[in-house]
């Protein structure tokens, strides 16, 4: 059991030190996706002729293969962290810019109606009545990005050690230890799973006024076919 915990010096960092590192490296990208979503989403509620080619476009960057993107960006960010969160964030916005525009869209006229009545501006009304009531939507969508995230990351150990436990998978074909390769699936596959389960609770934390039932079964725009690609993205 000892050597399941034991990470080669070269790694530079314990299994602990992984573990914050993939962390890291997962949930940065996704913040960032959901704060270029947010606005991105509000314009495509409000102009719905751009909703497709939005769509469109992320979509195109969500097939370009990994490595493809990090032979782009290893000119300018090199061998660092960097060129692996960036290609994250972009893929996380073909989950998260469909759920929210669809949480958005999921409000009834009547409310936003009422709240124009209110004096609520656009900003206002986008912020204070159509988020929260499509929070479920937009959880949703987090919790596909976030899983798909903490897995894309140990692409990143094709480029100088930067895909954190995913270079566990290199360090077992290297020095012929299997068991480090169970160690880094092991831990991943917990990681997501704390990740959705923490996901959850925030979901019902935000929705108080919602039956238990209702949030469990909340139709999101999340697309969740998107996690199964993730899972067998082409490098």
């Amino acid at each position: 059991m000892s050597g399941f915990f034991d990470i080669p010096s070269d790694l530079q960092h314990s299994w602990a030190g992984l573990i914050g590192l993939h962390l890291r490296e997962a949930l940065i990208p996704v913040a960032a996706g959901l704060l270029l979503a947010l606005p991105v989403a509000q314009l495509c509620g409000r102009f719905r002729r751009l909703y497709p080619p939005v769509l469109g476009l992320t979509t195109v960057l969500y097939a370009i293969p990994s490595l493809a993107f990090f032979v782009v960006l290893i000119d300018y960010t090199g061998q660092t962290e960097l060129t692996v969160m960036i290609p994250l964030a972009l893929y996380s916005l073909v989950v998260l810019i469909p759920a929210i525009v669809d949480g958005v869209r999921s409000v009834p006229d009547e409310t936003l109606a009422a709240a124009t009545a209110m004096g609520l501006g656009p900003v206002r009304r986008y912020t204070q009545v159509q988020l929260p009531i499509a929070a479920p939507a937009i959880i949703a969508g987090l919790r596909v990005a976030t899983a798909s995230s903490i897995s894309l990351v140990s692409v990143g150990a094709l480029i100088g050690n930067q895909g954190a436990l995913g270079n566990l998978l290199a360090a077992a074909q290297k020095y012929d230890r299997p068991e480090l390769a169970v160690n880094a699936v092991l831990t991943m596959a917990v990681l997501a799973i704390l990740c959705d389960a923490l996901l959850v609770l925030l979901r019902v934390l935000l929705t108080p006024w919602m039956p238990r039932g209702a949030r469990s079964g909340t139709k999101s725009g999340a697309r969740p076919g998107r996690f199964e690609e993730a899972e067998v993205k082409a490098l």
